[in-house]
């Protein structure tokens, strides 16, 4: 009887949990996290004198892998937002560069800064300069659904197009330019709490914040989610979906506007021509790894936070475990088909 008893509970949580596995995204993401959170620890290895050493170790190595990846943790946010609309972003790493080139000019203080020149220093200048990123990142994004819209173009077309074209400018605007950007901007990212650099990271979290609170309890945020699951019951429920869409490429280029000054302030510099470059891959893998449907209507912050970390450790355990970097690409590629036949699963259950 006893072993009936426990043949019946055994099943019973099996079923529970496959059931979980294949119906609720974050669960089988949080799960899958867990599981590689486990492995990159035992990657990292215990040969230390002592404990405390190796939880040093441990959190460093944690605190890198969150802080490297802020700015596309960042930029997945906006990308999940896109994708639960129903549509996609290519442009996200050129707005980045676009973004940064404009920022690193306003701050410059070589013969060419342009608020330098205006007798604007200091803190004053460096405000200005994030402020006029925000809104020129704002304003490029918002241009990408102005096209979409009103042009009635398809989002993957447009963002090609504009991926090239802000690049491309960007680029040869730059070409044998140098910036100097004063020290006083580099703590924004830079800035220690104890022994760790965690500003990036800190930025990141608070506006994920933001956007769960926006996506669960705003108009907007079920706005998005129905445009996304149909657009023309949307519409004739009374939702602007014009605007909806545009307001979603918007706040995408804002989020790319935070990574570029989380970029800039880092490190001190750009790379015109590589910076960003892949990010709007990185960004999408991460939201539909965190259960963003690629067909819109489903997607959640959480989850998008959970992809984030799973590319991110993942990136981190193949280091450790000595991966060749051109394999890499193959393991994330394996993991976004995962997460799209997990998709297809789902809708059948």
């Amino acid at each position: 009887m006893q072993k009936n008893n426990k043949q019946n509970s055994e099943q019973g949580f099996t079923q529970w949990f496959i059931k979980k596995w294949s119906t609720e995204p974050i669960f089988s993401t949080g799960i899958a996290l867990i599981v590689m959170i486990i492995l990159q620890t035992w990657s990292l290895g215990f040969d230390y004198d002592s404990f405390g050493s190796w939880f040093f170790t441990w959190t460093n190595n944690w605190i890198n892998i969150l802080r490297n990846n802020a700015g596309v943790g960042l930029i997945a946010l906006g990308m999940s937002f896109v994708i639960m609309s129903a549509g996609i972003d290519l442009s996200v790493g050129s707005t980045m560069v676009a973004v940064g080139a404009a920022l690193m000019m306003l701050i410059d203080r070589g013969p060419n800064g342009i608020l330098i020149n205006l007798g604007i220093e200091g803190i004053p200048a460096i405000l200005i300069a994030i402020l006029v990123s925000l809104a020129f990142g704002y304003f490029l994004g918002n241009l990408n659904g102005i096209l979409i819209t009103r042009g009635g173009i398809p989002p993957f077309v447009v963002t090609l197009a504009t991926m090239k074209l802000y690049r491309s400018v960007t680029q040869h605007f730059m070409q044998g330019y140098n910036p100097r950007v004063p020290i006083e901007f580099l703590p924004i990212s830079n800035f220690q709490i104890g022994r760790f650099r965690m500003m990036p990271i800190i930025y990141w979290l608070l506006i994920a914040a933001v956007l769960y609170f926006m996506s669960k309890r705003t108009t907007f945020g079920r706005q998005i989610i129905a445009v996304g699951s149909n657009e023309r019951s949307a519409n004739l429920s009374g939702v602007n979906v014009k605007k909806v869409k545009r307001r979603v490429y918007a706040i995408t280029g804002l989020l790319v506007s935070f990574a570029a000054i989380i970029q800039v302030s880092r490190i001190g510099s750009m790379d015109y021509a590589n910076a960003g470059s892949g990010y709007e891959m990185e960004a999408i893998a991460a939201a539909v790894v965190g259960g963003t449907s690629m067909s819109g209507g489903r997607g959640t912050v959480i989850g998008t936070l959970l992809g984030v970390l799973i590319i991110a450790v993942m990136n981190n355990l193949l280091n450790l475990l000595g991966v060749p970097p051109f394999l890499r690409e193959a393991f994330k590629g394996l993991i976004l088909l995962g997460a799209v036949l997990m998709q297809k699963k789902q809708k059948t259950v």
